[in-house]
């Protein structure tokens, strides 16, 4: 069949009624050009009367176009048999499209069907070009073009019914592939119809134009034409023949009222003002000062138990003093057995494993999802800039005047093949294989999953458009259009596919498909990214992305995947170094994430040991008795600072063996957070110890070793106290649903617990060797040399307690100044209104090319994740109930799965759902469809979905359960769960709250029980040592606020290692003031202040600030963040509360059982007082 002659015709046809103007087929059209998706035959041109239609041929025009059927005996058309099969075949791709909405297709149909067989043709179609064309030897006039005259009452009718009809797989709407250039959200009824008429769409057979004349528009009109006006149906109306109203997914006339969703409950408030500031001020206006109690059972307990533990502990320190060498290696010895497990150490590393318990229902969704249909695809990508390049503008012949941004241009689309295909190419030895492994053996490939070849691989990028050819993108050719001749070449293509990129064949004479080689579409926003309303060709991103499968960690491919991701990052890291290169581009491949945290981690290693450094320095320094210049190395204490600082490392080692032993994994915030906790407890422990034994003055007859006994017995109960008090909190803090939370917890408990054991044996043991070296007057470092000065017979108080007993506690506790304290911390009460979440480049370290990453996806990338919603086992799907329960096609039950999540994308700002979803139940029920008569025309793609709120996720889940288990032969444990690959993260933050109050409360509990025992069931100082620590919490959660730290698991653990350190803060000063023998409450809380004030700020404060300050310059943001913004946080509040609203409130409303002792004091000769002014207990009994 070829074209003799071309000949230009103006048609003569008589436009009237019964006339056709033109009949039979008469070959194919020599005008189009390529390969069409179906043959372009033409009918010929053919001015005569419609033709009366019996036998098979009227029951052919019945069956395809059912709306002319006027009865067998009364029934003319226009169209011959072979016009009506060719009509059929043509309809029958595009019902395949919009099967789902019947009075859609029945509307596609009527339009078609009327240009080509109505009785009354000439009144409604003016045939403007004829060709004659030769068909098996015969010559015939044959019409390539005419115009067809619609009303716009029934072409809009027309065009509202099919303007919503979703394709599911794509997550799009069906006219998107029938509007052109224009795609769905441009798409009007003209522009559907002139998609309609254009040869050059590979579907019509020739040209048509539309002309959509308004009802009483008659201007322009030519004579005798009538322009179509039929009556289109509404998507909410049956069709004649007994097709159902289209779904509410595909018709928004269908859908159901909603009832608009419920408002978040407003927050709390009296008279129009935060209520919790209004009772803040009522608490303060309405406290009133507590008289001192007499006398009490409970006054008499606390003593009797204060008298025991002093003269227990004072024992056992006399003890330990008498064979220091033999505890100490003792105490090696343990220590040595308990680390031995550090051989069999296991560091958790997979984030899914540390923040998501095995039996949590995010975890087991997970696991049921993976198991059932494999682990989420790995991504690999790279986002592309040229910001220096300038844009153009290109005046398209088919698209008119287009902005093309400078990196829309030729050359760096094919710069961005060459990498593509360098990227592609990768091949290297793997042991896993035993064999040469590239990306076909790890690659995504939907459409050939078993054995695939490069091009099945799953590779989106923007030279898919042109499927990767470097002759597609060279490609150009010249084309008319409306008497213009213009040259179209890949700009006029890429134009159309990033509108339409579920065509296959342009609409441009080049022909080309937009569809990408591995056979899916690649949708425009996985292609080019930072546009705005859609103008795609002035994005200011390009996107490469290779996805690869997932497999479990056991898998020998899970390694090979590693590997490939390795190559992939050395080829994208030397293309970046290239001078050459014209893009400035961020990257990632799957596992960078995981690398750069490794790596983070041990570059940060020698931050932590110059942080332990600083500290062990000014331990050393600040624990030295500096009397003489003489004797400055006899009394320096850096051998006893250094003996600190190792038993804390003991400890932390001793619990890190310990639970490695007993397979208990640890993690990298356990080797960061625990040593740090552990060592601001036992430095505060071992100031308050030396200090005590240097400010008092061995008695006459005492030895060296009673001596040290006597000090430690009166210290020994608060450290107790408080050591225990941090260890059960902990040890209760491992009922923890969060594995990182319960890890630390234990690791922290033990360790804590192990500090308290050495420094009760080994550290006594060495203050016993250092103060015969020092009574023998030898040298520290240099234990051979002796000097001849001899140590003073006096206590050593230093500079910081002389200057808070003489200066800071009279201060602080002068009339004013209290009430001054306690005014200014109720109006510094900071409410909890705090963002939960973790963002994932704060572990990243500074200078990490992952921040690059996070950077341009944030701002360029245009979707978020893919959201899957599982059906576990125990559904019927093979009754007719069932299927209406899942699907959302024509007949589909209202409130079926499908539709309720179509419900809630009608809320994005609630449920995050940005499309309807996609079910197979659908494509199954679509493929059966006898309508469409033959499979999808597209495949499942990439999900264009954004991440949503989990818990309206779980809850919209929820209801489709409920409701999908009414449905007869369903299992009671049938469950459907929304699945994302972050849903393992995300669902903490469902409980997080809850779970830090849970924590907390267990934490807080320990502090007030042992704080009440220890004290002989003094419940008034448990009940304000118990509201010191909550006010710090509570603070510390409101500056974290207040400097952008947001609520996590992360910053949970260091919540409640702040109860721990608060606790140094605060127990000591409560238990200091409840044994004071002043006869005030303002004269023991300056004593306490004075005596143990500074001992607390010499050991927990100035102990901690100085290596929190060194974390300041780590590289990682998360430890900037989490470890040296929020410890220095922790560390100045508890400072704060412990040496200035913790002294107040006592003087306020501390316990008064000191009238016990003393009336006990004027039965008793007391011994000789220290100048020191604090008894023991044994003193005051």
């Amino acid at each position: 069949m070829t074209a003799l002659s071309l000949l230009q015709v103006f048609s003569e046809a008589t436009p009237e009624p019964g006339f056709c103007g033109f009949y039979e087929e008469c070959g194919r059209n020599p005008t189009v050009g390529g390969i069409p998706l179906i043959p372009p035959i033409v009918p010929c041109f053919d001015p005569s009367a419609a033709r009366h239609l019996t036998g098979e041929h009227y029951l052919k025009l019945k069956e395809v176009c059912p709306m002319m059927d006027q009865g067998e005996n009364n029934t003319y058309a226009c169209c011959s048999m072979k016009q009506l099969q060719s009509l059929d075949r043509s309809l029958t791709l595009s019902k395949a499209v919009l099967v789902r909405c019947p009075s859609c297709v029945e509307n596609f149909a009527h339009l078609h069907c009327i240009n080509t067989c109505s009785p009354n043709q000439t009144q409604s179609v003016k045939v403007t070009k004829v060709m004659n064309v030769t068909y098996l030897g015969t010559t015939r006039e044959a019409v390539v073009a005419y115009q067809s005259y619609l009303s716009s009452t029934f072409a809009n009718a027309a065009f509202q019914s099919c303007k919503n009809v979703r394709i599911p797989a794509t997550g799009g709407f069906a006219i998107s592939t029938m509007c052109g250039r224009y795609g769905a959200k441009l798409c009007t009824a003209q522009r559907w119809y002139d998609f309609q008429g254009d040869s050059s769409n590979g579907l019509a057979p020739l040209d048509i134009d539309f002309q959509i004349i308004k009802d009483s528009d008659v201007e322009g009109l030519p004579d005798d034409v009538i322009p179509y006006n039929g009556r289109a149906l509404r998507c909410n109306e049956t069709t004649p023949l007994g097709g159902e109203v289209c779904s509410c997914q595909d018709c928004q006339e269908s859908c159901p009222s909603m009832p608009p969703l419920p408002q978040p409950p407003p927050p709390f408030s009296l008279f129009g003002i935060d209520g919790f500031f209004v009772l803040s001020i009522i608490l303060l206006l309405t406290e009133r000062i507590i008289q001192p109690s007499e006398v009490t059972c409970s006054d008499r307990n606390s003593l009797a138990a204060q008298a025991f533990m002093s003269r227990l502990f004072q024992r056992w320190g006399t003890l330990m003093a008498s064979y220091p060498l033999t505890v100490i290696l003792v105490a090696a010895v343990i220590v040595i057995a308990f680390s031995v497990g550090l051989k069999s150490i296991k560091l958790t590393t997979d984030p899914v494993e540390l923040w998501s318990a095995p039996n949590s229902r995010a975890r087991q969704e997970k696991d049921f999802h993976d198991a059932h249909f494999a682990p989420f695809f790995r991504t690999n990508q790279l986002i592309l800039t040229a910001p220096q390049r300038k844009g153009h503008i290109y005046d398209s012949l088919l698209f008119g005047k287009q902005n093309f941004s400078g990196l829309i241009s030729k050359d760096l689309i094919i710069e961005l093949l060459e990498l593509q295909e360098k990227i592609r190419k990768i091949e290297f030895w793997s042991e896993e294989l035993n064999s040469t492994a590239s990306l076909t053996d790890v690659c995504y490939a939907p459409l050939n999953p078993s054995n695939p070849s490069p091009t099945d691989c799953a590779v989106n990028s923007l030279p898919q458009y042109f499927q990767n050819s470097l002759d597609n993108i060279n490609a150009k050719v010249n084309m008319t259009e409306l008497g213009v001749t213009k040259e179209v070449d890949w700009r006029d293509h890429l134009i159309y596919c990033l509108n339409s990129p579920l065509s296959f064949k342009d609409i441009t004479d080049l022909g080309m498909s937009c569809m990408a080689d591995y056979g899916a579409p690649v949708f425009s926003f996985l292609a080019v990214g930072g546009y705005n309303d859609d103008e795609y060709t002035n994005a200011e991103a390009l996107i490469l992305t290779f996805s690869l499968n997932n497999y479990i960690r056991d898998n020998p491919k899970f390694k090979v995947a590693l590997q490939w991701e390795k190559e992939f990052l050395k080829i994208v890291q030397e293309y970046q170094r290239n001078p050459n290169a014209n893009f400035t581009f961020a990257y990632m491949a799957e596992r960078s994430l995981e690398d750069e945290i490794n790596r983070t981690t041990a570059e940060d290693i020698p931050i932590f040991m110059i942080s332990y450094a600083v500290i062990f320095v000014y331990i050393a320094v600040a624990l030295g008795e500096y009397n003489s210049w003489k004797r400055i190395l006899v009394d320096s204490k850096f051998l006893v600072g250094l003996g600190g600082i190792l038993v804390v490392g003991c400890s932390v080692l001793a619990s890190m063996g310990f639970y490695s032993w007993i397979g208990i994994p640890s993690s990298l915030v356990i080797l960061q957070v625990v040593p740090f906790l552990v060592l601001a407890v036992g430095a505060d422990n071992i100031f308050i110890f030396v200090l005590e034994y240097q400010r008092d003055v061995r008695r006459p007859g005492e030895t060296r070793e009673e001596h040290i006994g006597r000090a430690l017995g009166q210290v020994a109960p608060s450290m107790l106290l408080c050591s225990l008090s941090e260890s059960v909190c902990f040890f209760l803090g491992a009922l923890s649903t969060m594995p990182a939370v319960k890890a630390f917890a234990l690791y922290a408990a033990l360790a804590v617990l192990m500090d308290f054991v050495l420094q009760m044996t080994a550290f006594v043991a060495l203050l016993s060797l250092d103060a015969r070296r020092q009574d023998k007057n030898r040298c520290e470092i240099f234990c051979c040399a002796t000097v001849s000065t001899q140590h003073p017979n006096k206590p050593n108080e230093g500079f910081l307690l002389p200057f808070m007993r003489k200066y800071y506690a009279p201060f602080l506790l002068h009339s004013f100044t209290r009430v001054a304290v306690v005014r200014l911390h109720q109006k510094l009460q900071l409410f909890i209104n705090h963002l939960l979440g973790l963002d994932q480049e704060l572990a990243m370290p500074q200078g990490s090319y992952m921040l690059d990453y996070f950077k341009y996806l944030y701002k360029y990338f245009e979707v978020g994740v893919p959201v899957y919603f599982v059906t576990k086992r125990g559904f019927n799907f093979t009754t007719v109930e069932g299927m209406n329960a899942i699907c959302s096609s024509v007949g589909c039950d209202q409130f079926s799965m499908t539709q309720k999540i179509r419900y809630a994308t009608e809320f994005p700002e609630r449920s995050y759902l940005a499309i309807p979803a996609n079910s197979w139940v659908d494509d199954f029920i679509d493929w059966l469809n006898p309508g469409s008569k033959c499979c999808r025309l597209y495949t499942f793609g990439p999900n264009n979905g954004n991440f949503f709120n989990f818990k309206y996720k779980k809850e919209l889940a929820s209801n489709i359960t409920k409701s999908m288990r009414n449905i007869s032969g369903t299992s009671e444990d049938f469950e459907v769960f929304p699945y994302t690959i972050t849903n393992v993260f995300y669902e903490q933050y469902l409980t997080i709250v809850p779970e830090g109050l849970f924590n907390i409360g267990l934490c807080l509990l320990p502090t007030f029980v042992v704080c009440c025992l220890l004290l002989g069931l003094d419940l008034r100082s448990g009940l304000l040592n118990l509201l010191t620590i909550i006010m710090i919490v509570m603070d510390t959660v409101g500056i974290m606020t207040l400097w952008s730290i947001d609520y996590n698991a992360v910053a949970l653990i260091n919540l409640v290692t702040a109860v721990g350190i608060s606790v140094e803060f605060v127990s000591h000063m409560t238990r200091t003031f409840a044994l004071s023998t002043r006869l005030t409450r303002v004269e023991r809380a300056k004593e306490a202040t004075a005596n143990m004030g500074s001992a607390v700020f010499a050991g927990v404060a100035m102990t901690n600030l100085p290596g929190i300050l060194v974390l300041a310059f780590a590289k990682a943001q998360l430890i900037q963040i989490f470890f040296f913004r929020l410890n220095l946080v922790i560390t100045l509040l508890g400072m704060a509360h412990g040496l200035i609203f913790l002294p107040v409130l006592l003087s306020y409303f501390g316990m008064f059982m000191i009238t016990l002792a003393m009336k006990k004091r004027k039965r008793k000769t007391q011994a000789p007082q220290k100048l020191l002014p604090t008894p023991t207990d044994n003193q005051i009994l």
